[in-house]
């Protein structure tokens, strides 16, 4: 019996002592690019106190992770990266509904997502699919700029072009899913079967191809056009073009992971990500997309969306998971298995 009294303190402080600690914690996974990931933890431990446990890590691998662990979560709050694989979480019951106070705050795109994922889903930002190019790799090549999809298929691009694979990039599945709405699904799978053969390699990320082309590593690269600026203002020989014909768009996400262990904090972490202290961090490191905030003037060097010609693409559709499934595995059956 003594025992088991002075035992009990003990184990009362623990339990306390742990409890002390999970309020001082957030544990976030974030896609968009990792200086800003880096830079958005490290900013909001300094001003709260709370300690950010994060990774960088895919959209996809992001969304498989989530799936994985829904049994008994580990994640407490996802932000960043290209939005379809949120709105594929949402639908499978991985995240929490959560409408902020501040939503008039927010630009209508921003809204929309979450009117249409239960409020699971808000709009972290905006940004278009484009290409990016190494200017004197080009010249050097005696090869043209690039300014349409059309170009990219030319057979002297061959082994020039470099873009993220489907299955782990929600970048290249905004590129797949855009192409078959502008195309029509049949020839878009043409059209990307005859790209198949320009490609170096398929990255893991969407965020390798801006510093392969700024570093004359591959001469063009396709993803978010958002990317190349960093290494445009940085004096890198690095143009880009929106395609001619239109190109599609991604809205990044951001929500609560359902089962959170740390909500209280995450919603915190949610309020200052969204708020204009955190969404100001990315251009401040290089990254240069459209926040969704608007109460803040955005940095300068963030490229007008307004020129660009836009397809009318269907977040909805291309947002669910059997949808993302169907496509990615006719890509892998029909584009990735071809010969080079």
């Amino acid at each position: 019996m003594p025992l088991f009294v002075r035992t009990l303190p003990t184990l009362a402080i623990a339990a306390l002592a742990m409890g002390a600690q999970a309020q001082g914690v957030v544990n976030a996974l974030c896609s968009t690019d990792a200086p800003w990931c880096e830079a958005a933890a490290a900013a909001f431990t300094r001003q709260t106190g709370i300690k950010v446990n994060q990774a960088h890590k895919g959209t996809g691998e992001i969304g498989a992770q989530l799936r994985a662990e829904a049994q008994n979560p580990k994640t407490d709050i996802w932000w960043g990266g290209t939005g379809d694989p949120f709105l594929q979480a949402a639908e499978v019951g991985l995240l929490d509904a959560y409408r902020p106070a501040y939503i008039n705050d927010l630009h209508e795109w921003s809204v929309r997502q979450y009117a249409m994922s239960g409020n699971q889903v808000g709009g972290f930002y905006t940004s278009t699919i484009g290409f990016g190019y190494n200017t004197e790799l080009l010249k050097k090549k005696g090869l043209p700029e690039p300014k349409c999809w059309a170009d990219l298929i030319k057979p002297e691009y061959k082994g020039e072009i470099e873009i993220s694979h489907p299955a782990s990039s929600g970048t290249a599945y905004t590129v797949i899913a855009g192409l078959v709405q502008q195309m029509g699904e049949d020839a878009a799978f043409d059209y990307l079967k005859k790209l198949h053969r320009n490609v170096t390699q398929y990255t893991r990320s969407g965020q390798a191809q801006a510093p392969n082309v700024a570093k004359g590593e591959v001469a063009i690269g396709v993803t978010f056009a958002f990317n190349f600026e960093k290494w445009k203002h940085d004096k890198y020989p690095v143009k880009t073009a929106a395609p001619c014909e239109g190109t599609s768009y991604e809205i990044g996400g951001i929500a609560l992971v359902k089962g959170a262990r740390n909500k209280a904090n995450a919603q915190k972490y949610y309020d200052w990500l969204m708020g204009p202290a955190g969404q100001a961090i990315g251009a401040t490191v290089g990254s240069y997309q459209t926040p969704a905030n608007r109460t803040f003037k955005p940095d300068p060097r963030i490229p007008a969306i307004d020129s660009v010609k836009l397809i009318k693409y269907d977040f909805e559709k291309y947002g669910k998971s059997a949808e993302r499934k169907r496509l990615i595995d006719r890509w892998t059956r029909e584009v990735e298995a071809l010969p080079k």
